[in-house]
């Protein structure tokens, strides 16, 4: 729990203030799973789908075992495999290019916009410069964009440079579940779209937990195969190498609780953001939101030249920080076969030199964060 207390230490994300709200219809709805008893695709995973899909706006929506499996099957639906790549950003969690790699394919990096920490359309060119590119080792394929930190990547420039070279855009929107560009949710946006339930986002559950949007009929018929093992017309018919995806009953019960607040929560997290902005302006870089688009917040992250002076100061206040991302892909041993070098994606290596990240959840009092502001401030 939060407390104006200086010796009392904040929260990094405060779930139990949130689920403190709704404990009555969390317990209720996990009753019904132990009541019915079917915890394998029971019927709360169809009615969080059809929820999710009417909140994104799409057709389908289905639902898998985490994130990373979103983003997976989401690129085994499209069919990637050895000699395609696909550009996704450096600056980002390793999943994003982890799943490219596991179906044997090849990640082409792209370095990111300096405010928004998403990858920078203006440099999307500079893929067919990479060598697996030149060479011909490797077809490009797509584009896998992250909305870092809750703020969709320029989708209208992505996929038009998408539409120009035949191109699919699937949009990694782990962090951006309920966030909007231009009048278009998240979860609406690209070809396919992969969303992740993780307890710390801003639509979590309680254990690991995802979800595939798309509008093309075929490609949800093919991820609900691979969800299933490649299941066809019944459970020993495979049609297709899959995954086991498969959603667990109980998170989506705790999911359909927390759907009742989450645009309220979406609110709040905004309201967070902009007092951040008022209290820090001048004295970190704070993050920018472009006007046409609309940010939930996943991480309130700042730059500063003095990183760890201020972590340091913020610790000894009983202020919990993080650096998302201290290194980026490129330079990680995981993807050294690849050839990247130190200089390759200046933008991705000077942020991740000199960003970390406040406590940002919609529980964050005014009263804490002029305590975070005061500590920072010296």
């Amino acid at each position: 729990m939060t407390s104006n207390s200086p010796k009392q230490n904040l929260q990094f994300i405060d779930l139990q203030a949130q689920q403190a709200r709704i404990r009555e219809q969390i317990e209720a709805r996990i009753r019904r799973v132990l009541d019915h008893c079917q915890f394998i695709m029971g019927p709360e995973v169809q009615e969080v789908e059809e929820r999710l899909a009417a909140y994104a706006g799409v057709r389908h929506c289905i639902t898998c075992a985490s994130g990373t499996d979103a983003l997976l099957m989401a690129l085994m639906a499209l069919d990637i495999g050895p000699g395609d790549a696909v550009i996704t950003p450096p600056f980002t969690f390793i999943a994003t290019a982890e799943v490219i790699a596991l179906l044997g394919a090849t990640p082409v990096f792209v370095d990111i916009e300096p405010t928004t920490f998403n990858l920078d359309p203006a440099k999307l060119e500079q893929a067919f410069q990479a060598e697996v590119i030149k060479s011909g080792k490797c077809r490009l394929r797509g584009i896998m964009p992250v909305d870092l930190f809750g703020q969709p990547a320029d989708y209208a420039e992505i996929e038009a440079f998408a539409r120009q070279h035949d191109l699919f855009v699937v949009q990694d929107a782990a962090q951006s579940f309920g966030a909007e560009y231009r009048g278009r949710k998240s979860g609406s946006l690209g070809d396919i779209s992969a969303t992740s339930f993780f307890p710390a986002k801003p639509l979590g559950c309680y254990g690991d937990g995802g979800a595939v949007f798309t509008d093309d009929d075929h490609l949800a018929e093919k991820l609900r195969s691979i969800r299933v093992h490649g299941q066809g017309r019944h459970k020993y018919d495979n049609v297709r190498i899959g995954v086991n995806g498969r959603f667990d009953t109980i998170q989506a019960a705790i999911l359909l609780a927390k759907l009742d607040i989450f645009d309220e929560e979406i609110k709040l997290r905004n309201e967070v953001a902009d007092r951040y902005n008022e209290l820090l302006r001048g004295v970190v870089e704070t993050p920018q939101v472009k006007p046409d688009r609309r940010s939930v917040w996943a991480q309130y992250s700042v730059l500063s030249d003095h990183r760890d002076e201020l972590m340091a100061r913020l610790k000894a206040q009983g202020i919990p920080t993080a650096i998302y991302y201290p290194r980026p892909l490129h330079l990680q041993p995981a993807f050294e076969y690849l050839g990247y070098s130190g200089g390759d994606f200046p933008v991705s290596e000077s942020v991740a030199q000199r960003i970390f990240s406040l406590p940002m959840h919609p529980y964050l009092t005014p009263e804490d964060q002029h305590r975070i502001a005061t500590a920072i401030k010296g």
